[in-house]
């Protein structure tokens, strides 16, 4: 397994420069998108008082620090960059954390669409700043066993010599048996179950309100509705990405070159892809943040009141 691992940070991540390049230019837009988002966030008190902006806000940084640090990575591999394993030891286990954070927290926005439509007189003592600030903590300490497991294994399994010695960081120099990998894919499934499940739950129960209301009501109701229904297609980009590393695993074992393609066209998919759908969905289409953000934009000259 090392050996293919120092592989994909060697000659064959060599010939695809033009690949890295996109990956480059598409992380720039996206961070920029972000964080001109984030600063519109903070400009506005109404905005981090609010359950849904706050954990947008999250989405926000969660996926910015993910992206950052995968492209790190990225790059690490492309110029063949070792370090000490210790060291990737605490980078792999930020990267995974916060690879999590993002599809939990969608989960939890979803619950607060469902607690906002079909139980509206509540939403205001559920949904509060007290309460979303324990969910958040509860949406990291959910993010964080993962990882806990995968790292738990591996010290459990790894020498204190291996430790100190210089590999080219990536997941892969992690899971020394087979075992390992499958105690991965039954954590990532369950958590993949559970979050359908939810959502699942959490839609029905909209698309019934929705049917029932009427007037004012309906047409409110129903453009949540489609909000949900956005949100539920960058999810399942978030949620199949759960799967990825076992795909690649999988393809691994036929070709090492098709391996290499895989995980760029899944990290394109469904790390990046996903990670570009949060501003349209809760930034652009949110008449309140579009306002802030156009004032934001035009440097306070707008004289819309928000």
């Amino acid at each position: 397994m090392e050996d293919n691992s120092s592989l994909v940070g060697g000659q064959s991540l060599r010939r695809i420069n033009d690949q890295v390049i996109i990956v480059q230019i598409l992380v720039m837009i996206f961070l920029c998108i972000n964080l001109l988002l984030i600063m519109t966030f903070f400009k506005k008190e109404c905005f981090y008082k609010t359950t849904r902006y706050i954990l947008f806000a999250v989405t926000l940084l969660s996926d910015s620090f993910l992206l950052v640090m995968s492209n790190i990575m990225l790059i690490f591999n492309y110029f063949k960059v070792t370090m000490p394993v210790w060291l990737c030891i605490v980078i792999s286990a930020v990267i995974i954390l916060y690879f999590i954070v993002t599809p939990v927290t969608l989960t939890a926005m979803t619950l607060e669409r469902y607690v906002a439509i079909c139980m509206p007189l509540r939403h205001g003592e559920l949904c509060s700043q007290s309460t979303t600030v324990n969910c958040i903590l509860i949406i990291h300490c959910l993010s964080s066993v993962p990882f806990i497991v995968v790292l738990s294994i591996f010290f459990a399994s790894a020498s204190l010599s291996f430790y100190t010695q210089y590999r080219v960081c990536s997941i892969e120099i992690f899971i020394l048996y087979r075992w390992q990998d499958d105690i991965r894919a039954g954590v990532y499934q369950l958590y993949f179950v559970l979050m359908c499940i939810t959502i699942v739950f959490c839609y029905v129960k909209i698309m019934k309100v929705a049917k029932a209301a009427s007037g004012e009501q309906r047409k409110s109701t129903r453009k949540g509705l489609r909000t949900v229904i956005l949100h539920a297609f960058q999810l399942l980009l978030c949620l199949i990405q759960l799967w990825c590393p076992f795909i690649e695993t999988a393809v691994l074992q036929i070709s090492f070159k098709l391996f290499i393609f895989v995980r760029y066209i899944d990290y394109i998919i469904f790390i990046l892809a996903p990670r570009c759908l949060s501003p349209l969905i809760y930034g652009l289409r949110d008449e309140t943040f579009v306002h802030a953000l156009k004032s934001y934009a035009s440097f306070g000259l707008s004289k819309r009141n928000i």
